[in-house]
């Protein structure tokens, strides 16, 4: 940090509590207005922006979508390259050309190395992906679990979405946190509510710190930082309760839902990191890959774990809701990184 951005030394020794006492008169001073301004406004009201109902959600969602992948599936290997599907096997390299080669040429080396029909989807998928040929379906987290239960399920394509962002966890740390296992994917959505509840909270005195920060003395110091803990899976389980802010919870919540690999999921999902930067806020897309009627879909659902805990901590879920459902008119997406 530097020495123009250090905390006061005044401020750097008061507790939290005495924080927020001193801190009500200067967020009067801000206004009602501009709160509203920053967090209410912007989703359609007034002519101002949108939200996830009436957005082009499908540029939104692929603008920042790419297939990248490399498996091991026995001693071969499986790649999706620039043009196409690359195999190595037997000191072998095979390219499956999204131009040239057929479904039939995928299926004969799929057979000759017993891959088990993993090479032959990977390469209709990711080239009906590469040539545009998909389309999206979003719902609320219910009606997304209810279509794609029994449908046909593209884990492979899945883990392509994901790119190298998965498994980046160790799975008995999620079951732990979560009481739930990751594989179980409906049930971790809940499973991570339910942990986030459990052992962190929303950090309102973090929120209050940023407000001055940004609004009332305008990034002169840095006041977030003294309200900033771990927040990693392991910090969460072993602290009382931890601050978090909406961000720190989708890098978890993409953690626990990529924490194993897709083809050993209930239903393969990849999970996105949602940005709002209209309000400051961000929040968690789920997304699987199913054939249907020979057609590559790509069904959708946004959770907001957030909102969740934060009425959770203000006992206003009866009035509320869980408030876990994001695909709704008070979310936006300005941008989706996988």
């Amino acid at each position: 940090m530097s020495e123009d951005s250090r905390l006061p030394e005044d401020l750097e020794d008061i507790s939290r509590r005495q924080f927020l006492m001193g801190a009500g008169g200067a967020l009067t001073a801000v206004g009602a207005a501009k709160a509203a301004h920053n967090t209410i406004l912007g989703y359609g009201e007034l002519g101002m922006g949108t939200n996830l109902k009436k957005q082009d959600l499908a540029a939104a969602v692929s603008a920042n979508m790419r297939t990248v992948y490399g498996e091991n599936i026995g001693s071969a290997r499986l790649r999706v390259i620039d043009d196409g599907v690359e195999l190595r096997a037997d000191d072998e390299r095979y390219v499956l050309d999204f131009e040239s080669a057929t479904r039939g040429d995928a299926e004969d080396l799929d057979s000759r190395y017993g891959l088990g029909g993993r090479l032959t989807e990977l390469f209709v998928d990711t080239r009906d992906f590469e040539a545009g040929n998909y389309t999206f379906g979003f719902s609320q987290p219910s009606a997304f679990f209810e279509r794609v239960t029994g449908a046909e399920t593209r884990p492979d394509m899945v883990a392509a979405v994901r790119r190298r962002r998965d498994r980046t966890v160790d799975p008995d740390i999620v079951e732990t946190f979560t009481g739930t296992d990751p594989a179980e994917t409906q049930a971790l959505v809940e499973g991570l509510m339910a942990g986030f509840r459990e052992h962190g909270h929303y950090d309102v005195p973090r929120y209050i710190a940023g407000s001055i920060e940004d609004n009332v003395i305008f990034g002169a110091a840095d006041l977030r930082a003294a309200f900033e803990d771990p927040v990693d899976f392991e910090s969460l389980l072993e602290a009382d309760s931890t601050g978090l802010f909406c961000w720190e919870l989708v890098y978890r919540s993409m953690e626990g839902f990529q924490a194993i690999a897709p083809w050993n999921q209930t239903i393969p999902l990849a999970a996105g990191y949602v940005r709002d930067t209209r309000h400051k806020h961000a929040f968690t897309a789920l997304l699987t890959a199913i054939r249907e009627d020979g057609e590559l879909r790509l069904p959708m659902t946004f959770v907001d774990y957030t909102y969740s805990t934060l009425y959770h901590d203000l006992n206003i879920t009866g009035l509320r809701g869980e408030g876990i459902k994001a695909y709704d008119a008070d979310h936006r997406a300005d941008a989706v990184y996988w």
